[in-house]
């Protein structure tokens, strides 16, 4: 018998099954290429991560120069704040999001990457604005992910505020979508202050312009398997005392650096051996 609450069908011997909101955000990925992952922060702690936020920005432009970032393209866009407020290496490992990565990336991923990102009111210039994958320039599919990328919003996502537009299912082909299929597919991802926006890190997406007289703040993130280079060096970026215990060693990088000769290199096979 069909429940109310059961889509009508025929000629379906075959379903993908229900399951935590894990599972359910990973059944997104796959088939759509992105899903809204909850983080649990409280409404506490998410304002006291806005103020860090805050901080770190000031922090950078001070250290900079707003106008030495504006000629570069850089003045909207906050390289691995972790460095400077350990608050944001927590927010990198929520455990909803690494719960996700390990369901999709497998074991043994790393964080490529972390910066904070802000939509400038206005309509002003926004470096984020133009359709892009966040494994830019490739052009090819996987059967697997190779990357996510997770959009922290520190603020709601809304039309108003340039909240970020995706062509669904584009990480399954090679080739960027004609402007006219993109046109008529794109879909603008509303969402929640304190959730994450994941994406496959090969789905075309973009942020609209932000019409509204308040910055819309978010930190990205991107996850993905160890071959593939940070953006930053994290482990060296960092130091190396920085990462306490061999779960955050293993997810910033630590593990993962290539040898500079061979003698760290029968080192590091001492090491994994335990001899």
């Amino acid at each position: 018998m069909v429940s109310e609450t059961t889509l009508p069908r025929y000629g379906i011997h075959e379903q993908a099954p229900s399951g935590d909101a894990v599972a359910r955000a990973a059944e997104s990925l796959g088939l759509l290429g992105y899903a809204i992952v909850e983080s649990g922060l409280d409404a506490a702690a998410l304002e006291a991560l806005r103020l860090r936020f805050d901080a770190v920005r000031s922090s950078v432009l001070d250290e900079h120069g707003a106008e030495n970032l504006r000629a570069i393209n850089e003045h909207n866009t906050i390289r691995c704040p972790l460095k400077r407020d350990r608050a944001f290496l927590d927010l990198a490992m929520n455990a909803n999001v690494i719960a996700l990565c390990r369901a999709l990336l497998g074991p043994g991923f790393i964080l490529n990457q972390q910066n904070g990102v802000v939509n400038p009111a206005n309509e002003a210039r926004y470096s984020q604005g133009a359709y892009h994958r966040d494994l830019p320039y490739q052009h090819f599919t996987s059967s697997r992910p190779l990357a996510l990328n997770a959009l922290f919003c520190l603020d709601e996502f809304t039309q108003d505020n340039g909240a970020t537009r995706v062509v669904p299912a584009s990480h399954k082909e090679a080739r960027f979508p004609s402007d006219e299929l993109v046109r008529s597919s794109e879909r603008t991802v509303d969402a929640p202050a304190g959730s994450f926006i994941v994406l496959d890190a090969m789905t075309y997406h973009r942020g609209g312009p932000n019409r509204t007289e308040r910055d819309r703040r978010a930190v990205n993130h991107v996850y993905s398997i160890g071959l593939m280079r940070q953006q930053i060096d994290l482990p060296a970026y960092l130091g190396e005392d920085y990462a306490a215990g061999p779960e955050a060693r293993q997810f910033l990088g630590y593990d993962y650096r290539a040898p500079s000769s061979d003698a760290e290199y029968y080192a590091a096979r001492r090491r994994k051996l335990g001899s």
